[in-house]
C-alpha cells in the first residue's frame, strides 16, 4: 500500500481519534499536493515513517481541535488583541527577542509543549499538571539523544516560548516540508497559492490556545508570536491580526543563509540516504531571496498607505540585539505604547541569566552547500541596500 495515499492517511487519523469531523477550511487539496510529491522524494524507510507519522499527527490535532470547539463554541469568541510578531531570517535573533518578550507575564506565547501537542485529549479537565508537558520533555530528551546535530542547530525546549509555524504546517500550506525533503513540485506549487487558509487556521488555533490558558487561570493582554516563515506572508498576517506590530530582525544574509542550509541538510539526511547538499543550498538561497522580496514589497505597500510613516514595524539589527537586548526590547515597548515595567525587565534579566545554554553547532559555511559569498550578496543586493544600517553592509 502507498504510505502517502490521501484516503489512507485521512482514515488512519480518524481511526486513531475515533472522530470524523475535520472542521472548516480546505486542507485536503494542499495535503494531496504534498503527498503526491513525497511519493517521488527518494525517502528511506525511516524518512517515510517519520514524515507520514507527522502528517497523521497534524490530522489528529485538527480532528481533536474541531471536537473541542464543537463542545465549547465560545473558543471562537476569544479575541487575539494586538499581537507582537517577530520575523526575520533564521539566525537573525528572532528567538532571542521572542523569549525576552515572553518573559513578561503580560504576553502570551506558545510554549514548546503546547505546539508539540496543541490539543489535549478530550477527557482532559485542566486540573493538575498538564500531562503534555512530560510528554514534550520526553521528546526533548529523545531528540537530544537521537538527533544531537539537529538539536544543536534547532533546539526545541518544552518549557520555552516556541514558534507557531506548526499551525501553518498543520494546514499543509507551509514551507516546512521542503526543508526536510526534495519536493520540487510541491515547492513550486506553493509559490502560487493563497496562504489565507493557513493563516485562518493559525488564528483559530491561537484562539484555542488562549482559551486553554484561560482554563488554567493564565491571562495576558496580548500575544508575542515568532516565525521566520511569516516573513513572506506579512499581508496574510495583517489580514488576520489587523492591529499587529511587526518586529523585523536583520542580519547579514551571508551569516543567515549558511545556517538555514545547514538545518535543511540535516533534516534531509534524517529522511533520505543520499542528499545533494549543493541543491539544498541553492534552494534555500532561492527561498530566502523570494521571501525577502515579498516582505519588502508588502512593507513598501504599507509605507505608501501611511505616507511614509512607519507602519507598525520596528527594525532591529542582530548585533544590537546581542549587545543590548534589554535596550532593543525597550524600543519595541515604546513602539507599541506599553510601559516596560521594573517587574518585566527583571523577568527578562532572569531569563538571560537562566536560559538554556545551547550546545556548540556543527561547523558549516556557505561553501559546504555550494554557495559563494558573492552569490548571496547579489541575491540580497536590494535587501542589503534597503536595510544597510541593520545588516552592516
Amino acid at each position: 500500500m502507498d504510505p502517502f495515499d490521501l484516503a489512507a492517511v485521512l482514515v488512519d487519523a480518524q481511526r486513531k481519534e475515533s472522530l470524523t469531523d475535520w472542521g472548516p477550511g480546505d486542507f485536503e487539496r494542499p495535503l494531496d499536493a504534498l503527498l503526491a510529491d513525497y511519493v517521488h522524494a527518494d525517502l528511506n524507510d525511516i524518512g517515510v515513517l517519520i514524515l507520514r507519522a507527522g502528517i497523521v499527527h497534524s490530522l489528529r490535532m485538527r480532528l481533536r481541535a474541531q471536537e473541542w470547539i464543537r463542545r465549547n463554541p465560545e473558543i471562537l469568541t476569544e479575541r487575539i488583541v494586538a499581537p507582537v510578531v517577530v520575523v526575520g531570517m533564521m539566525r537573525s535573533g528572532t528567538t532571542l527577542l521572542q523569549r525576552l518578550l515572553a518573559a513578561d507575564p503580560r504576553f502570551h506565547c506558545a510554549y514548546g509543549w503546547e505546539v508539540v501537542e496543541a490539543v489535549p485529549r478530550l477527557d482532559y479537565s485542566f486540573t493538575g499538571v498538564d500531562p503534555r508537558i512530560a510528554i514534550s520533555e520526553g521528546r526533548e530528551a529523545k531528540s537530544r539523544e537521537l538527533a544531537p546535530d539537529l538539536f544543536a542547530i534547532h533546539p526545541m525546549y518544552a518549557r520555552e516560548a516556541e514558534e507557531e509555524i506548526v499551525f501553518l504546517a498543520d494546514a499543509f500550506l507551509s514551507h516546512v516540508p521542503e526543508s526536510g525533503a526534495h519536493l520540487p513540485n510541491y515547492r513550486s506549487w506553493l509559490d502560487a497559492q493563497d496562504f489565507t487558509p493557513a493563516y485562518t487556521y493559525l488564528r483559530r488555533m491561537l484562539q484555542f490556545l488562549q482559551w486553554q490558558k484561560r482554563q488554567r487561570g493564565v491571562t495576558a493582554e496580548r500575544w508575542v508570536l515568532k516565525s521566520p516563515a511569516h516573513l513572506g506572508y506579512l499581508g496574510e498576517l495583517r489580514a488576520q491580526f489587523g492591529d499587529l506590530h511587526i518586529v523585523h530582525m536583520h542580519r547579514d544574509p551571508r551569516a543567515t543563509i549558511a545556517s538555514g542550509a545547514s538545518l535543511n541538510a540535516t533534516l534531509h539526511t534524517m529522511h533520505a540516504d543520499t542528499v545533494d547538499v549543493d541543491r539544498v543550498g541553492a534552494q534555500w538561497l532561492q527561498r530566502m531571496g523570494w521571501t525577502n522580496d515579498r516582505a519588502m514589497a508588502v512593507r513598501d505597500h504599507w509605507d505608501r498607505e501611511t505616507g511614509g510613516v512607519a507602519a507598525r514595524v520596528t527594525d532591529i539589527a542582530f548585533d544590537d540585539a546581542v549587545a543590548d537586548p534589554i535596550g532593543q526590547v525597550a524600543r519595541v515597548y515604546d513602539a507599541i505604547g506599553l510601559p516596560l515595567t521594573v517587574e518585566a525587565e527583571a523577568a527578562m534579566r532572569r531569563w538571560l541569566e537562566e536560559r538554556p545554554r545551547e550546545a556548540a553547532r556543527p561547523p558549516y559555511g556557505l561553501a559546504d552547500y555550494g554557495l559563494k559569498p558573492e552569490q548571496v550578496d547579489e541575491r540580497f543586493a536590494l535587501y542589503n541596500k534597503r536595510f544597510e544600517q541593520y545588516v552592516g553592509k
